[in-house]
């Protein structure tokens, strides 16, 4: 039987059902869900039971891992999971995972190991759609333009922070990235064109300061409208998988000083190629350690 597809909203998201995430993977169990993630930019699985093996092991059926971060430790005991946890780190901020290296992340999975009686939701938004509800010629103008991404940005919290985030923030920019994108990056499979900005994206290529930031400001806001987003609330036992070619995400910091947790293991991807066809530049770092470069899109 082929897996059920419900969705969620008209614009991003859907519900699987009927696919056992413990059983060997199946060649066209995969197939089904790599066209829902084409279609629907992100999947949710609920009732889950999985472990972090068990996870890396779903997350393979895509392609091969990276490791957990550039920079950050992975969980113990592993050497691809990410803990997104409340403890050392919040991430609420619009983003696309690892955007400062050359290759970022094709698809990012996170299954809930801790959630919130209240709150703590993960917003999703549709890039592609962002992109398509730009009037004609802002449309024109981001196809034209570049953007670098980096990893070193303004970290500072408030003085309430714990040492534990203060120590977290430390690491994540320990050893400095920076890569000249697409502003307008092309999906290798579906061929849509999205917006690929968000938190790291810090300067438009050619441009003052003051003016890259109004223009990052004004792309921004197409790529966050309602009509874009999936939110997200967790329970117990789920797993959400996204593109993270043509989507951003955020998790919403809405509970308090309840504990929340998120293991995050991602897929390796390719290099972003813009509208002219002009692939991504490294400018800082070498991020090879953290993933292989994905050559052809599958």
């Amino acid at each position: 039987m082929p897996p059920t597809i419900r969705k969620l909203t008209g614009r991003i998201g859907a519900v699987v059902d009927g696919v056992d995430l413990a059983a060997p993977a199946d060649p066209s169990t995969v197939t089904a869900l790599r066209h829902a993630l084409d279609e629907h930019k992100a999947i949710v699985f609920a009732d889950v039971t999985l472990d972090n093996a068990g996870q890396e092991r779903v997350a393979g059926w895509f392609g091969d891992l990276t490791t957990a971060h550039p920079n950050v430790p992975a969980a113990d005991g592993t050497t691809n999971v990410l803990a997104v946890d409340s403890e050392t780190s919040k991430a609420n901020e619009w983003h696309t995972d690892v955007t400062f290296v050359l290759n970022p992340p094709q698809l990012t999975t996170l299954r809930s190991i801790v959630t919130t009686p209240y709150g703590g939701e993960t917003l999703i938004a549709n890039a592609a759609a962002a992109y398509r509800d730009l009037p004609e010629p802002l449309r024109a103008l981001a196809d034209s333009l570049r953007v670098v991404h980096t990893n070193q940005y303004d970290y500072a919290r408030p003085a309430a922070t714990t040492p534990e985030r203060q120590e977290y923030d430390r690491v994540f920019v320990s050893t400095p990235y920076e890569t000249e994108h697409p502003l307008v990056r092309v999906h290798p499979l579906t061929g849509e064109r999205g917006l690929f900005i968000g938190g790291f994206a810090q300067r438009i290529v050619g441009l003052p300061n003051s003016d890259s930031a109004d223009l990052l400001r004004i792309f921004q806001s197409y790529v966050t409208r309602p009509e874009n987003i999936l939110r997200w609330s967790w329970a117990p036992g789920q797993l959400l998988i996204f593109d993270n070619r043509i989507t951003q995400h955020y998790g919403v910091d809405n509970y308090g000083d309840h504990p929340r947790r998120l293991n995050r293991v991602t897929v390796a991807g390719d290099v972003p190629v813009g509208v002219d066809g002009r692939r991504s530049e490294r400018l800082v770092g070498d991020a090879s350690h953290y993933s292989k470069v994905l050559e052809v899109a599958a």
